[in-house]
């Protein structure tokens, strides 16, 4: 996700993380941000420590990978690890989409 940030964020691409924690340790929210500082993470990440996020999306899984169009509609969803190259095929499209649409 680092790698698709500084290569299309010019390119009107967002990510926005979303941390769930898991454990007791991964609500505290300082260790979250040296986390983040260690990862190099530049872009957004929201903390859901009361899982209303989660929720609301009604996800089951770590990770979980969602791509949404510019008019909100999510268009693909990517369950666990893997097949990055096709994930990176739909960011691509999605911003053709985007820049057709102007």
């Amino acid at each position: 996700m680092r790698e698709w940030h500084e290569k299309y964020a010019d390119d009107g691409f967002v990510i926005i993380g979303v941390h769930t924690p898991e454990f007791t340790h991964e609500r505290d929210v300082d260790n979250v941000e040296k986390a983040l500082e260690r990862l190099q993470i530049e872009f957004a990440v929201a903390i859901d420590n009361d899982w209303a996020t989660w929720r609301s999306y009604h996800n089951r899984y770590w990770p979980a990978m969602y791509f949404i169009d510019k008019g909100g509609q999510i268009r693909y969803l990517k369950i666990g690890e893997g097949q990055y190259d096709y994930s990176e095929s739909v960011i691509q499209a999605l911003l053709a989409e985007q820049s057709t649409a102007n």
